[in-house]
């Protein structure tokens, strides 16, 4: 009976901000390891930990040795581990502003579904085009994360997206084709751009140049990005860090229809039943 006492004494000194609080540390946390998952910071984190265990030890048991060693290296470890993950916390905090709650305080701009649908058949009919002659491609198409940086370091076009423009741009042994081309409000804004190159080192060796940095770029922002490989004339799609392979016109129309079209509805179902509840 006592203990139940304290539980519910307890329960009543929590308020709510202690809970928020909480959530928000979970949140955090929860990101930092998705973010550092199947990446060598992942290694180091561990390394880390055994570290901290190794100088709790030495505290409770008194290895003066130790623990004075142990001790002067976390006063520099701070600043190190700052060097150390800033791709990761980098990466954190570009998660971080991808939440969806960002989406409907107006942080980003909205396309037609109509606009939308005739964007994905003519990347569709593209890639189909030139994964029958083996010619190389990268499409990147933006959606919550925006990719100024990118874009800066590619030509600018802002042309409409049709499937005969993609198929000249990436013309072998011209000047954009070795780069990617990106979306931007179903507008080609860029081509010709360099894309980051995944860090992960367990993929196969069948995978290029476009595959790793269309996994690069989707490992740091919710962009979708289409891949056509000059080797194999296979279609990818590339998503939240992950591949999907071996798609062909119609799957490929279905897949970005999916990610696209579908999600773009949604939002403007939720934004519409948010402004009516004001």
């Amino acid at each position: 009976m006592a203990a139940l006492d304290y539980a519910i004494r307890f329960v009543r000194v929590i308020e709510l901000r202690d809970i928020v609080d909480i959530l928000i540390v979970a949140v955090m946390v929860y990101l930092l390891m998705r973010a550092i998952r199947g990446t060598r910071a992942g290694q180091l984190l561990r390394g880390i930990a055994v570290a901290a265990a190794i100088y709790a030890l030495s505290a409770i048991f008194h290895l003066n040795t130790v623990n004075y060693i142990l001790n002067a290296i976390v006063q520099v470890a701070l600043f190190a581990i700052i060097v150390i993950f800033q791709p990761e916390l980098r990466k954190l905090l570009e998660q971080m502003g991808r939440l969806k709650f960002l989406h409907y305080l107006g942080f980003s701009l909205e396309a037609s579904p109509e606009d939308t649908e005739e964007v994905v058949r003519n990347i569709a009919a593209a890639a189909d085009d030139m994964a029958e002659s083996r010619t190389g491609a990268l499409i990147v198409i933006e959606r919550g994360t925006r990719l100024g940086e990118y874009m800066n370091s590619g030509t600018p076009l802002d042309a409409n997206v049709t499937a005969e423009l993609l198929k000249n741009i990436f013309v072998p042994n011209t000047p954009l084709h070795d780069g990617a081309v990106i979306i931007r409000d179903n507008k080609i804004i860029t081509a010709g751009c360099v894309l980051p190159l995944t860090a992960n080192t367990n993929l196969s060796s069948e995978l290029g140049t476009r595959h790793r940095a269309a996994l690069g770029l989707s490992e740091t922002s919710d962009a979708v990005i289409v891949v056509v490989s000059e080797e194999t004339g296979k279609i990818s799609i590339a998503v939240n860090g992950s591949l999907t392979r071996n798609l062909n016109e119609a799957s490929l129309s279905k897949a970005l229809t999916k990610l696209l079209a579908s999600e773009q509805k949604n939002d403007t179902l939720k934004r519409i039943k948010l402004r009516k509840s004001r």
